[in-house]
């Protein structure tokens, strides 16, 4: 069985937390997309680790780990990933493979994504790295294994940014000494992981194909240009890792029971400031990456609707319930007044129509049976799952691993 695990709102849904359930159970992770600006928060010997590559099952001893050829690659957060993998005696060697097809983000990357217009990224060079990507004049970790190969792509890209920013200054040499060092530390970890994968299911493995950020940051199907450079939509885990779409048996939804969004771009539900501080500090609302305030809105069901649909799913994951916990209502925009057509380009100006519904206002973080939760949360899970016309089969009621009712 093979199961892509998608984000459905703007990112930071846990996506990271989704698949520490479900990999006691599967065999196989695969990173299918994105960069360093993803933060998935695992838990390792009662300690929260945030990684930014290293799909976040590494830490099951039984899990064979893929990072894929869709992966934007900084070499140096990922041998740094590697090394506190080590220091916590999690094994990688012969669990961790990497694709010599992903592109790696060098310095430059960093360095434009910096200096040019702001629309709410991270900073990490993954944006310019999937340019040079499309451009035709990526490196790719399979560069970093030839010295030839590395030295002309890298005095190429070196040239045109000469020649478009005055203010370039980076030391040519040292780059790429450092970055062939770099290879020589992961080419242990370099293999055909497209071949390893279709192998693999073949042979009937649990697989679970890992992305980052949400739908709704999607390249092509998000909200524009406030969105990541990648395609975190499921059809992105068949081109990031290099099987058929049809090797793809079902997608799960991983859904907020509220909704959050890092950097810049509208969010049509966001909550009334008093509301929103106190729903950000109770769910930690800050960026897993830069740290940013992230902004928080009810549950928006236009918009999850869409993210089912473009994704075929009927089954979701609701987290961070818990945050709700103290509030006396909870609002669930369940259509926009002046939404004329089934899908709108631009969210700026839409007006939510919500439906009301009574708070709990207890603690559900002990709770680990869904008939044991007080009434109103039941009815708040049982109106989602009816609004969205999907099966919710689990609810994190917490960080922890055991926080978790089963549904």
């Amino acid at each position: 069985m093979v199961r892509a695990i998608v984000g459905t709102q703007f990112g930071d849904e846990g996506k990271g937390r989704a698949i520490e359930f479900l990999a006691p159970n599967a065999q196989v992770i695969a990173r299918y997309q994105g960069g360093a600006n993803a933060g998935h928060t695992i838990h390792i010997n009662e300690e929260s680790i945030i990684f930014h590559l290293v799909p976040s099952g590494i830490i099951y001893p039984h899990t064979l780990c893929i990072i894929g050829n869709g992966v934007a690659l900084d070499p140096a957060e990922l041998i740094k990933e590697i090394e506190v993998l080590k220091e916590k005696k999690v094994s990688v060697e012969g669990r961790l493979f990497i694709s010599p097809y992903a592109h790696v983000v060098m310095p430059y990357h960093k360095m434009s994504d910096d200096i040019r217009g702001n629309l709410g990224t991270t900073k990490r060079g993954i944006g310019p790295c999937y340019e040079d990507k499309y451009a035709r004049r990526g490196i790719r970790v399979a560069d970093l294994l030839s010295p030839k190969i590395l030295e002309e792509k890298l005095r190429h890209n070196f040239l045109i940014h000469q020649l478009t920013d005055k203010s370039f200054n980076l030391e040519f040499n040292s780059i790429y000494e450092q970055y062939l060092t770099f290879g020589n530390i992961l080419q242990p970890f370099i293999a055909d992981t497209s071949l390893l994968l279709n192998r693999w299911i073949d042979e009937g493995k649990e697989v679970l194909l890992e992305g980052a950020q949400g739908l709704l940051l999607d390249i092509d199907h998000g909200t524009y240009p406030f969105v990541t450079s990648s395609n975190p939509h499921s059809g992105g885990a068949s081109i990031g890792l290099g099987i058929s779409p049809t090797r793809i048996d079902e997608v799960i939804g991983i859904t907020k029971a509220y909704t959050t969004r890092v950097g810049k771009g509208p969010l049509p539900t966001r909550l009334p400031s008093e509301i929103e501080e106190k729903v950000r500090e109770q769910g930690k609302e800050y960026g897993a990456t830069t740290g940013r305030p992230r902004r928080c809105g009810w549950l928006d069901v236009p918009l999850l609707r869409r993210a089912l649909m473009l994704n075929d799913i009927k089954r979701i994951i609701l987290t961070k319930f818990d945050v709700l916990d103290e509030l006396s209502e909870i609002k669930i925009c369940k259509e926009y007044k002046n939404m004329s057509t089934e899908w709108y380009a631009n969210f700026e100006d839409l007006e939510p129509v919500y439906e009301v519904l009574p708070g709990w206002k207890s603690s559900t973080q002990n709770i680990r049976k869904y008939e044991d939760l007080p009434v109103n949360a039941r009815r708040y899970i049982k109106r989602i799952s009816e609004l969205l016309e999907v099966s919710i089969i689990a609810v994190f009621v917490g960080p922890q691993k055991e926080a978790t009712i089963g549904l």
